[in-house]
Order: C-alpha cells, then structure tokens, then sequence
C-alpha cells in the first residue's frame, strides 16, 4: 500500500467535508433571521455615508472653480433658476450663461471622476494643442 497516495487521499476528503459543513447554515440561525424585521435597511448607514461623501466631493469641486463660473453652476443647478433669469441677475448674456455653465460642468464632472477639475477653455486648448481655430 502506497502511504503517501494515502495520505493524500484522506487529507483531500477532509477538506472537501470541511468545505461542504462550511456551506450548511444551522437551522437557530435561520430562526433568528426570520424574526428580524423586513422593513429595516440594512445599507441605510452606507448610503448615508457615501451620500455625504459625494456631497463633500461636490463642495470641493466647486471650490476649484473660478468665482464667476462657480455662481452660475449655484444659480442654474443648486437654485434652479433659468438660463434668462441668471443673466438678468448676473447683467451678462444668455449664451455668457450656458457657455459658462457648460465649462463649469465639465470641470466639475472631470473632479468627481478624480482628475483635476480644471476649467479647460476651447480657444486656448486648441492653441496648446498646435490646432488652428475653426
């Protein structure tokens, strides 16, 4: 008889019982979870969580922001108002307001997806770049 094939033999086995108990659930478990309530969230405390980590994120981002930039993206998208009603408020023009308003958006996108954040002016990127403007 071959011991060592033996061996090998019972030590496979025993794992493989050990893997299969691993996988039963004892039946006082299951009763417990039975009587846990069902309207309970049990992710409320990490939703929370990352709720006001993407917040503060939001808030740093728009940190980056040059000041004028900065209140368009809060006028348009924190306090609603329309695209005439910031112009009227800020004394600049409605395109002023949208042109704005898109560059800051795009900064703020590219800061929560973890680059810098930089406002990135198509004019100048096209010169950086070596390109002619349109």
């Amino acid at each position: 008889m071959d011991t060592r094939a033996f061996l090998f033999t019972i030590a496979r086995n025993h794992l493989i019982n050990r893997a299969k108990r691993a996988r039963i659930v004892s039946f006082d478990l299951v009763v417990d979870l039975e009587t846990v309530r069902r309207d309970v969230d049990l992710f409320e405390a990490e939703r929370l969580l990352d709720a006001r980590e993407m917040l503060r994120r939001t808030q740093a981002g728009l940190a980056k922001l040059s000041p004028r930039v900065r209140e368009i993206v809060e006028l348009r998208k924190i306090e609603g108002l329309s695209a005439k009603e910031t112009a009227d408020r800020l004394g600049i023009g409605k395109d002023a307001v949208n042109h704005q308003l898109s560059m800051g958006m795009r900064a703020l996108a590219d800061f929560m997806l973890g680059g810098p954040g930089r406002i990135v002016r198509r004019r100048y990127a096209a010169r950086r770049n070596g390109e002619r403007e349109p």
